[in-house]
C-alpha cells in the first residue's frame, strides 16, 4: 500500500486547511488510519483516527473540536482542519494500520504504513 497526502500549505491562524490521503495499490478494507504531525525538534504525535470498519473517530485533545477525520470512499481519506493555530505548525502524516487493533490506534508504532507527509504552516 502507499499513501499520498496532498493539501498542505501556509495559512494564517484562525484559518482552514483540508488534507486528504490518497492509497494506491490496494482498496482499504480494514484497519486503522490515522494523520500524526512532527514539528521540527519534536517527536511524531498521534492527530486523529479512525476505524475503518464501523468508522469510529478518534482525536488528540489538542485538535478536539476544530479537526475532523473523514472518510471519502474506498482509497481516500481526509482530515478537515478548522481554527488553525501556529502550534499545528508541522508535518502532517497519513497512515495505515491494516489489523485494525484498538489499543495501536494513537501509537505511531502501531501504524505499518506511511506516506511521504506534507508540510502545513500557519502564520500568527
Amino acid at each position: 500500500v502507499q499513501l499520498v497526502e496532498s493539501g498542505g500549505g501556509l495559512v494564517q491562524a484562525g484559518g482552514s486547511l483540508r488534507l486528504s490521503c490518497s492509497a494506491s495499490g490496494r482498496t482499504i478494507s480494514g484497519g486503522n488510519i490515522g494523520w500524526f504531525r512532527q514539528a521540527p525538534g519534536k517527536e511524531r504525535e498521534f492527530v486523529a483516527a479512525l476505524r475503518w470498519s464501523g468508522g469510529s473517530t478518534f482525536y488528540a485533545d489538542s485538535v478536539k473540536g476544530r479537526f475532523t477525520i473523514s472518510r471519502d470512499d474506498a482509497k481516500n481519506l481526509s482530515l478537515q482542519m478548522n481554527s488553525l493555530k501556529p502550534e499545528d505548525t508541522a508535518v502532517y502524516y497519513c497512515a495505515l494500520e491494516p489489523r485494525g487493533i484498538l489499543s495501536s490506534v494513537r501509537f505511531a508504532s502501531g501504524y505499518d504504513y506511511w506516506g511521504q507527509g506534507t508540510q502545513v504552516t500557519v502564520s500568527s
